[in-house]
């Protein structure tokens, strides 16, 4: 197993992924866990501008499809994107890199898959980016096992471009975390979705305080990396 990670949405953000892939992969001697490709591409337009407004969504695309090859023909085996909002151009960047087919593993799905494999029959409340939660793109794909997505109010979306631009700038505080919790309590539900890779920077920083609230979180890219984490056992076996 080579692990690729298409990031740098944001740059934050990819350094929590890498810290947590070596926690989970736990080694006595560095050559017991598997390698790790990291492109990350922070030079890409924006992927919720390009959702909603269509802007520079051709070099969005073009620029996605260049990393994607990129860890291919390095050695990629098993390539996720850092992002939950880029999973809107997967289908463009597969015209582009065909072979990249197989090789990607929707963070999205596998969350599907995941709440599904625990036959959890309750809404999930979710918070992403205006582009995620515009296009439904979690809609779509959960749909299909008939898991329920509660969007937040229009009137919340200023508080949640705030949490996240605080994780991109790495400026969090404890003000931060009180506003988090005050959003994901506003939802009444047992069950929040971290459909945005900046809020499991968050959540990390002030794990204590949000778990207290007894709230179920939810986030993709845990289940993304305790995917890859059984295949790479299993292989190794």
């Amino acid at each position: 197993m080579i692990i690729g990670i298409l990031g740098g949405m944001g740059s934050y953000a990819t350094l929590n992924i890498f810290e947590r892939i070596l926690s989970l992969f736990p080694a006595e001697k560095e050559w017991d866990r598997p390698r790790i490709l990291i492109d990350n591409n922070c030079t890409m337009p924006s992927r919720v501008v390009a959702a909603l407004y269509g802007r520079d969504r051709d070099k969005l695309v073009k620029e996605m499809s260049s990393s994607v090859k990129h860890l291919i023909e390095s050695g990629a085996t098993h390539i996720f994107l850092a992002c939950n909002t880029s999973h809107i151009f997967l289908e463009d960047v597969y015209k582009n890199v065909p072979e990249a087919k197989g090789k990607i593993y929707s963070i999205i799905e596998t969350l599907a898959q995941d709440i599904n494999e625990k036959k959890i029959n309750e809404p999930f409340a979710l918070i992403a980016t205006e582009g995620t939660l515009e296009t439904k793109i979690y809609q779509k794909i959960f749909e299909p096992y008939h898991i329920q997505i509660i969007q937040p109010d229009e009137e919340k979306f200023s508080l949640m471009r705030e949490l996240i631009e605080a994780v991109k700038q790495n400026n969090l505080s404890n003000e931060h975390c009180k506003k988090f919790i005050q959003l994901i309590k506003s939802f009444n539900l047992n069950n929040i979705i971290l459909g945005c890779t900046e809020f499991p920077v968050l959540y990390s920083a002030f794990k204590n305080e949000i778990d207290s609230t007894g709230l179920n979180i939810y986030d993709p890219l845990e289940s993304t990396i305790q995917k890859l984490h059984k295949i790479y056992v299993s292989e190794a076996k």
